[in-house]
């Protein structure tokens, strides 16, 4: 595998976009209002380098108060060490003039007013959905992801996992566009209980493609469909699981009522997004094919 180093700044801070941190979480830029308006950029710093996985927030012995305290402070100590040590590309170090924006956060400290939780519990599904089901290295080539006879809606992001316990601080594998079956919201024991976001059937590497807000939302329409049908026709999750026709309503229900694609164009699903747009997502990962 081969690794990339991300910098704070790479060049001219106002260039419409650069491969450096600062530009990839931009959400202001002086440049798009007039000269004298506007004199600062902003940031979002949601960084790998401000991770927090120390310490559990659920579980036997978790304090979570405590944790989310340790959180803050690895944030503002990863603040002080850009105002102060960061390497920059004039040889010097350290960018004094960043700042918190309390007034923007809307918190007396400028943090966050709530921690991203990047991977929750799961549930134990009927099915889950592997890296061999979407990940590009694994599919045959041109493959794209496997379909699914159940799938209830769709979703893409390449498989983004942060700070892990082989000591790797980021990786970024590319995956073909993919589908969300049903299998992966349907508990195997609980009858009463349905996962509506990042919760459902994956595993650890595979949360990373299918925890991004886009495919949760993508989560909430199916398991919000699943919930009316399974009510107006006096049934339950399991059963439509289990029923290719009750399935075939509820995919019609899904596409036909509500308007929620669970299929992607087959143009689309075969193609890698690297292949498909100039500027694509970066892969900082690239395995041997094993597939």
């Amino acid at each position: 595998m081969k690794g990339r180093v991300n910098r704070i700044f790479e060049g001219d801070l106002d260039a419409v976009s650069l491969a450096d941190l600062w530009h990839f979480r931009r959400i202001r830029a002086r440049t798009q209002f007039d000269r004298g308006v506007i004199d600062t950029d902003i940031t979002l710093v949601n960084w790998p380098n401000i991770d927090y996985w120390e310490a559990p927030l659920l579980g036997p012995g978790a304090d979570r108060e405590k944790a989310l305290q340790r959180c803050k402070e690895l944030s503002l100590s990863y603040l002080h060490w850009m105002q102060t040590e960061a390497p920059r590309p004039d040889g010097g170090h350290g960018y004094p003039g960043l700042r918190l924006r309390p007034d923007l956060t809307g918190t007396a400290d400028g943090m966050a007013k709530a921690a991203y939780i990047r991977e929750s519990r799961r549930i134990k599904a009927r099915f889950t959905v592997l890296e061999q089901h979407i990940a590009v290295v694994d599919r045959p080539e041109g493959a794209g992801a496997e379909r699914f006879a159940d799938s209830v809606g769709v979703g893409h992001y390449n498989i983004d996992l942060h700070p892990s316990t082989a000591g790797i601080n980021y990786v970024n594998l590319e995956v073909y566009p993919f589908q969300l079956p049903l299998g992966a919201l349907v508990p195997v024991r609980m009858r009463n209980l349905l996962p509506a976001n990042k919760n459902i059937g994956t595993t650890h590497i595979t949360n990373g493609s299918y925890r991004l807000h886009p495919v949760e939302w993508s989560i909430g329409e199916a398991v919000g469909a699943l919930s009316a049908l399974c009510l107006n026709r006096g049934t339950e999750p399991h059963a439509v699981a289990g029923s290719p026709s009750l399935t075939e309503d509820l995919q019609r229900l899904l596409t036909g009522t509500l308007g929620v694609p669970v299929a992607w164009p087959e143009e689309i699903a075969v193609m890698r997004p690297s292949q498909a747009r100039k500027h694509a997502t970066p892969t900082y990962v690239l395995p041997e094919r094993r597939a």
